[in-house]
């Protein structure tokens, strides 16, 4: 099994076809935390005020069990916490009797268990409990925890939305159907009572018409029943098809703040990895290297520069590179003012270029090769100083930066600039590099 981390863990939430998957991924994420943990989510029936079933990963398999038990047998205490969500509760020494309660593994001495209230459209919809041992150093497990548990929420409304969707539509399909075979049902019988009413009395001389008037009126009702309540069938089915509408908008606003929240988890992951690579990177060049990869990588920009400014002067070096033009080498000099970077270390403020006409006006670094006519250039600064600047270009996938993208490079290019201060970059490289 691959490491879980919380990127990873975000994507698979956010393909995941039912809940079971969900429940496997967070699984997986919590062995990464805490191998002796245990997780399970009980599902709340708001209806009922009940905690109705409790669902537990182990491995691959999604064991549930029927537990019906009101939200009232929770302890007073912690009952608004987790109703409220956001964050596990403790239940203390109350633990070995709701982990029975919730047909949860026995528990040991040392053995905590903790809930946390899931919402979906801002209502309680289930509760996250998770068992893990007592520890008298470091951080707990809950609380390492919380932001896995926080993507599993997302998925997991996702899912809960799309499920109440599929259960209106066959709901809806259902009692159209019945309606209809009713009221044919009874307009077929209505039918043949005047038709043999009619039968008899063409046998019997006309002497039945009273009784064929009245079936006949009766009949009529019936059809008029019949088109009114097909009309209220029809009314009812277009206030489901509206509900269905908006659930469907509320789960693209969903997924979009998923989306959102798993580039949020990519970035701060990528931060780490900066972080850990400046730890453990004796080679200057090396480490230039390093966090121009991970910089590019994360952007998904197939062409990218990392320029330093020379100590003492107004010049900026290119100090690594990656997949740009042939005519662009390490240790070139570009004056500060000058060209796209050179002017984007002078503002100290971030560009960014859509248009493929702006491009071509504007070649950075000489880069004639461009192929989505877009690009960012962002100066690394550093306490109101300039350390030098990041060149991002050629979008994979023909993909086009944009505004939201400018945020998230300012954010690399803080902790590339701190990184490069650190470890005083520019003094250790540059002069390895020689002058072109």
């Amino acid at each position: 099994m691959q490491p879980r981390t919380l990127a990873s863990l975000a994507h698979a939430l956010s393909v995941a076809p039912d809940q079971d998957t969900t429940l496997v991924a967070l699984g997986e994420a919590l062995m990464e935390l805490d191998r002796g943990a245990v997780f399970a989510v009980l599902r709340y029936d708001a209806r009922r005020d009940l905690l109705d079933e409790v669902s537990v990963a182990t491995g691959q398999v999604v064991r549930r069990q029927r537990i019906d038990t009101t939200f009232d047998h929770l302890p007073p205490a912690v009952q608004p916490a987790v109703r409220a969500g956001g964050q596990f509760v403790d239940l203390g020494d109350k633990t070995p009797d709701y982990a029975r309660l919730f047909d949860l593994p026995p528990v040991a001495d040392g053995v905590s268990l903790s809930l946390r209230g899931l919402h979906v459209d801002g209502h309680l919809a289930a509760v996250v409990a998770l068992l893990e041992s007592r520890k008298i150093f470091g951080a707990r497990t809950a609380e390492r925890f919380g932001a896995a548990t926080a993507l599993f929420e997302l998925a997991y409304g996702r899912l809960v939305e799309r499920e109440g969707r599929e259960e209106a539509g066959r709901t809806l399909e259902g009692v159209m159907q019945r309606v209809h075979a009713e009221y044919e049902r009874r307009l077929a019988e209505v039918g043949h009572q005047l038709s043999r009413a009619r039968s008899e009395a063409e046998l019997g001389g006309g002497r039945d018409t009273t009784r064929i008037l009245e079936l006949e009126r009766e009949t009529s009702r019936q059809t008029e029943e019949l088109r009114r309540a097909t009309t209220r069938v029809s009314k009812v089915e277009q206030q489901v098809t509206a509900a269905v509408g908006q659930l469907e908008q509320a789960h693209v606003e969903l997924h979009r703040r998923s989306e959102q929240l798993r580039q949020k988890t990519r970035t701060l992951y990528l931060l780490d990895r900066m972080l850990t690579l400046d730890g453990s990177a004796d080679d200057p060049r090396r480490l230039a290297d390093g966090l121009l990869n991970l910089a590019g990588e994360d952007m998904q920009a197939q062409r990218c520069s990392l320029m330093l400014l020379e100590p003492g002067t107004d010049t900026l070096v290119i100090a690594a590179v990656r997949g740009v033009a042939p005519n662009v080498a390490l240790g070139e000099r570009v004056t500060v003012g000058q060209g796209v970077a050179g002017r984007v270390a002078a503002s100290r403020e971030p560009l960014l270029v859509q248009d493929v006409s702006d491009a071509a006006a504007h070649p950075l670094l000489r880069d004639q090769f461009f192929t989505t006519g877009s690009f960012i250039s962002c100066p690394l600064v550093y306490r109101d100083a300039l350390v030098g600047v990041l060149n991002l270009t050629n979008r994979a996938r023909f993909g086009v930066f944009v505004e939201e993208d400018v945020e998230r490079v300012r954010l690399l290019a803080l902790v590339t600039a701190l990184i490069c201060v650190n470890s005083r970059l520019s003094e250790r490289l540059i002069p390895a590099l020689g002058v072109r």
